[in-house]
């Protein structure tokens, strides 16, 4: 906000109204929960502007040397002039860098409404000034204490005047002149050093061990001669029985004028420190997406046919991620994002029966028919937006419950941003440049540094580890590097080449304290503008991904194996027709009897099966692979098992004998109804799986008799969305909503403000809704029609809501008037008897 040569704001609703519509968007777009919803006119924007919420969340929201500058503003005087800010950052001796920092720190403060003010009298924001300033139940991060005044507050006349008297001064009459004498001592460079000078030694590494703060300590009934000495002289004094504070004017004067120990007006570096060629990075980063891919596949294959159970509370139960971590060979943290990054995405879901389970979603199907770039693409936005945090999964929410993947509690609203700001970080490093975790930690914590009880818990740090390695397993990085298609996700310009340095903030400062690496805090895309920049990612990423093959290699120990990735038919058939032995560059697949005749229950015939391998082979069929394929299909479906509860039936009553014969046979409890039929108390689900795990092939079959094809893709959910992301707050306003609700402040700030003409009755008392009778705001609102002139009036809404509006009578007839709304910026109709009362405007 800016200021001007108009008089001096007495308010923050005064300084609000001299900034421009632009200062007001800023405002309204660094701090959306004041537009939430549109404020009516600009005093009740002001109001919110102060509500402790607000002004928390605006305060969580600054960098560190911002911050710290508030906290000065804090201990400092209200109002104080710039200089005196100045003094308190940079101290006695001066600082190059804090002061080319500190205007833009202030005009932070000011662009937030957290200070207003010309630069001779800056006030901090009154909700602002009682979060920071210090007290002995919330202490100031500056590590000062109370004021002189402050701290003599409650404390006798005659004690006040012997310490007046213990340091050389005059003695007052009122215990108000004796404290500012004190704390004009106090302020005094020169006086101060000669009283310090005097000083036993001891006395001395009592203030030192004060001066940083807390400064707040513990005293007996009979003090020590040292502590006796600063006590008697005021250096010390006491706010309750057994304790002392430091005043804050001597901490000043002990520490050179500074507000903060370290004051850190630049922001920490994020510089790489390995670098590699951007086509290695790319390359890597492609080759970890393609694994991205197929461990997805994977998983939502393995869920295929009902996935596991989902937990009463919800979410997957512990035991059931360990299985899904063994079948996906990887950790449980790293087999819970995946699951977790599916769910985002919209591709698994809960089946919603009665006993539920997790299982792909129809959206599944449509996305494995995308080409694999665009597939990439859809798992990487989802990731970039979602709130929920796989990294919490295995930790305890405030309840002290386990959280679970898939689970409630998993939502963190800081986690897009910060995976973001990460990708941002990374962006502004030359290609190919890698930096250390650390580096990036350090950044975040300057741009978001904690207050008060975030301190124990650094989420932002987590968030931003956890972005590190995920991006990493997703292929959006690559060595640690951003790549090519990562930097297109998020929507970050071309990479600069090793050397060059960015355009950023760092730009402000002195050539000698500039630093190369300093990006610009780019704001997220909007969804149209995410839309865009997930197409260029996966236009960047398709050269980079192998084509698909339509072949394999068949050898004869029973294996084949794809030397890359395969189509999508024929990656489908051979799933079914065999096992995956080994992943990697190279895909092997093994044929067993099993997998032979689980494609022969999917409704394929051994001829089928055939001509399949033949076509799709580069090397002749083994003979081995002929002979176990036409082996299975000799054997399968001569038993038939069907519900009775269940029975086995075969046209080989020789073949039941044997089974009946079987030791194994036993815990199925099978009896013969007849040659060629047995029945078991088992399902036919159970009686199959029983007659497999012996050796034969049966097959399933339905009342009619004819065999059930079992099919893949049998288990899908129904239609599902993907999960909304739990939003950190309002989101920031577009420009069009942003022009809407500044135009409607000021008009009804026009409406709050514009003076008024009395009325006949008496005086319009600002606050109040006009009130005159029918007959008077009739007449006026007619006389207003032909002189042009705008009146004020009062109305009240169907819903009983009262407001104030500014309008130009166009036309007044059938209990109506038509007139242009100020404060609305259109032409209304309103009926005349919800009119409360009418004023006319002064002529000013």
């Amino acid at each position: 906000m800016s200021t001007d040569d108009r008089p001096a704001p007495r308010s923050l609703a005064e300084a609000l109204r001299a900034c421009d519509d632009a200062s007001l968007a800023a405002l309204l777009r660094a701090r959306p929960d004041l537009i939430t919803p549109v404020p009516t006119d600009l005093t009740q924007l002001a109001t919110r502007a102060g509500t402790r919420a607000s002004v928390l969340r605006a305060l969580e929201r600054l960098d560190r040397f911002a911050l710290q500058t508030a906290e000065a503003l804090a201990v400092a005087a209200d109002p104080a002039a710039y200089d005196e800010v100045l003094g308190l950052m940079a101290g006695d001796a001066g600082d190059p860098v804090v002061a080319a920092a500190l205007p833009r720190a202030v005009g932070t403060l000011r662009e937030q409404a957290l200070v207003w003010g010309g630069d001779d009298r800056l006030r901090l924001v009154r909700t602002a000034r009682e979060l920071l300033a210090p007290s002995a139940q919330h202490p100031s991060p500056t590590g000062l204490g109370p004021t002189v005044q402050e701290a003599t507050a409650g404390m006798s006349p005659g004690r006040i005047q012997e310490i007046v008297t213990a340091v050389g001064l005059s003695s007052t009459h009122d215990p108000v002149s004796a404290a500012a004498a004190l704390t004009a001592l106090f302020t005094d460079r020169e006086r101060m050093a000669a009283l310090l000078d005097q000083a036993p030694a001891p006395s001395l590494e009592v203030l030192d061990r004060l001066v940083w703060g807390p400064p707040y300590g513990q005293v007996t009934a009979d003090p020590a001669p040292r502590l006796r000495w600063l006590l008697d002289r005021g250096l010390l004094l006491p706010t309750a029985p057994g304790t002392v504070v430091l005043p804050r004017e001597v901490a000043l004067h002990l520490r050179a004028g500074r507000a903060h120990r370290e004051p850190e007006p630049v922001p920490p570096a994020v510089e790489p420190v390995s670098a590699h060629r951007p086509e290695m990075v790319d390359a890597t980063a492609a080759g970890q997406a393609y694994t991205a891919l197929a461990t997805v596949e994977e998983l939502l294959k393995d869920w295929d046919e009902g996935g596991p159970a989902v937990l009463r509370a919800g979410g997957l139960s512990v035991r059931d991620l360990k299985r899904t971590a063994v079948a996906l060979d990887v950790a449980e943290p790293v087999a819970a994002f995946w699951v977790e990054l599916a769910y985002a995405a919209g591709l698994l879901a809960s089946d919603g029966e009665a006993d539920e389970r997790y299982a792909p979603t129809p959206a599944y199907d449509e996305w494995l028919e995308r080409p694999a770039a665009e597939r990439w693409a859809r798992l990487a936005e989802a990731w970039l937006a979602a709130t929920r945090t796989p990294g919490v999964v295995g930790g305890r929410d405030a309840k002290d419950r386990t959280l679970s993947a898939l689970g409630p509690g998993l939502d963190r609203s800081a986690a897009p941003e910060v995976r973001h700001r990460v990708l941002s970080l990374l962006a502004g490093l030359p290609a190919g440049g890698a930096p250390s975790a650390e580096a990036v930690l350090e950044r975040l914590r300057w741009e978001r540094p904690l207050r008060g009880p975030q301190r124990g818990d650094d989420l932002r740090s987590r968030l931003a580890t956890w972005t590190l390695s995920e991006a990493e397993l997703l292929g959006v990085t690559g060595r640690g590097a951003l790549s090519g298609h990562g930097r297109a996700l998020i929507g970050a310009p071309a990479a600069r080449p090793a050397g060059a340095a960015p355009a950023g903030p760092g730009d402000k400062l002195p050539v000698h304290h500039r630093h190369p690496y300093q990006p610009a805090v780019r704001e997220p895309l909007s969804a149209a503008e995410q839309a865009v920049a997930t197409a260029a990612a996966a236009k960047a990423l398709a050269p980079l991904l192998p084509e698909p093959l339509d072949h394999v290699l068949l050898q004869a120990d029973l294996t084949a194996v794809a030397p890359g990735p395969l189509r999508r038919p024929l990656a489908d058939v051979l799933g079914v027709l065999a096992d995956v032995e080994s992943k990697g560059g190279a895909t092997v697949y093994r044929f067993t009897p099993a997998s032979v005749r689980r494609a022969l229950d999917a409704g394929r015939a051994a001829s089928d099966l055939h001509a399949f391998l033949a076509a799709h082979s580069r090397t002749p069929v083994p003979q081995p692979l002929a002979y176990l394929i036409d082996d299975v299909a000799r054997r399968h479906g001569q038993l038939r098992v069907g519900a009775a509860s269940a029975y086995v039936r075969c046209d080989d009553d020789a073949l039941l004998s044997e089974i009946l014969a079987d030791r194994r046979a036993a815990a199925l409890r099978l009896r013969r109804l007849a040659p060629t039929v047995l029945a078991a108390p088992a399902d036919p689900a159970t009686l199959l799986e029983g007659l497999r795990a012996m050796g034969y092939a049966p097959a399933a079959e339905s009342a009619e008799g004819d065999v059930l094809i079992t099919r893949a893709d049998a288990r899908r959910t129904p239609p599902r969305t993907a999960p909304e992301p739990v939003p950190d707050g309002p989101p920031p306003p577009d420009a069009t909503l942003l022009s809407a609700a500044i135009r409607a402040i000021r008009a009804g700030d026009l409406a709050a403000t514009a003076p008024r003409k009395p009325a006949a009755g008496g005086p319009v008392s600002d606050g109040h809704l006009p009130r005159t009778g029918s007959a008077e705001t009739l007449a006026t609102m007619q006389a207003a029609v032909l002189t042009g002139e705008a009146l004020w009036i009062g109305y009240v809404n169907a819903e009983g809501a009262a407001s104030q509006r500014v309008i130009a009578p166009i036309r007044v007839e059938g209990g109506f008037v038509t007139a242009y709304d100020h404060t609305a910026d259109e032409v209304r109709t309103y009926p005349l008897h919800r009119v409360t009362g009418v004023a006319e405007l002064a002529e000013d």
